[in-house]
């Protein structure tokens, strides 16, 4: 067995609510013992679709030893399910631009001569995260030239910004409400400054770049050594992002301190979601 990107779901968080299944086509959740189980490793792309649906953030993804995926055992699966279930599965791929799997699984279609209207030619398909996935927006920007009523103000309140360089002890940490901002998003969504920022002290960081180890190691520090009003996570839809959320409630967590925490995801088209 080869290391690879994989699902882990925490029984402890987990309260078998069920709504991974649903995003989970492929068939490698199943709830047992009403807990969400990973049944099998050659079921599970690792590609993180179930990660936004669990309420309890108790899915997340780590790289170990397992099975290499198999597309043709999920297509075994899958047919079984219907129509639907195949469309929503060959959707999943194109979405996440894994062009390699979705091939495999329209020529598993065309052998069994199972036919499913499912456009997909003339589409790029580029392997790899779908927080990478290359878009072109330009075509969507208007032409139409807005008149700007006064100059956009900066909110920013401190320096540095990144993760890594804010020291756990700088003064500007103690009676703050927080704002840690997964790096895209102040580029994504227009009304960061205004919206999101303002009154708010700001980390900044990668969550699929950065160390998260050191994120940890530093919020506890903070917590500890800081009293934080409040805790805001602004990240990107894309699954990459989703990982720093619970590294964030298990600091808060392990401080003993009520702080309260919000979440807020950011669309690739820069709208508030949630």
């Amino acid at each position: 067995m080869a290391k690879r990107k994989i699902i882990t779901i925490d029984e402890k968080k987990c309260n078998g609510c069920g709504l991974c299944i649903p995003n989970c086509p492929e068939g490698a959740i199943q709830i047992i013992d009403n807990k969400a189980r990973l049944i099998s490793d050659l079921f599970c792309d690792g590609l993180g679709a179930c990660l936004g649906y669990c309420p309890q953030e108790a899915i997340s993804i780590e790289e170990r030893e397992a099975e290499e995926y198999s597309e043709s055992r999920v297509m075994e699966n899958i047919v079984k399910q219907g129509k639907d279930t195949i469309i929503a599965h060959l959707k999943h791929l194109k979405e996440h631009n894994q062009g390699q799997y979705l091939q495999q699984a329209l020529d598993f279609l065309k052998k069994k001569k199972i036919d499913v209207r499912f456009e997909h030619k003339n589409q790029h398909l580029q392997a790899g995260c779908p927080g990478s996935r290359i878009m072109d927006f330009r075509k969507e920007v208007t032409s139409e030239k807005k008149e700007r009523v006064s100059p956009a103000v900066s909110q920013l309140r401190q320096w540095p910004v990144q993760f890594m360089l804010v020291p756990p002890h700088a003064s500007y940490l103690q009676d703050s409400d927080l704002l840690i901002a997964a790096d895209c998003v102040p580029f994504a969504y227009a009304a960061f400054h205004e919206d999101l920022l303002k009154g708010k002290i700001l980390l900044v960081g990668c969550p699929k770049l950065d160390n998260t180890g050191i994120y940890e190691e530093k919020l506890r520090q903070i917590f500890k050594n800081n009293a934080i009003k409040s805790v805001t996570y602004a990240h990107m839809e894309v699954p990459c992002c989703f990982g720093l959320v619970g590294i964030i409630q298990s600091a808060i967590q392990e401080s003993g301190k009520k702080v309260p925490f919000k979440e807020i995801i950011i669309s690739i088209t820069g709208e508030k979601i949630k």
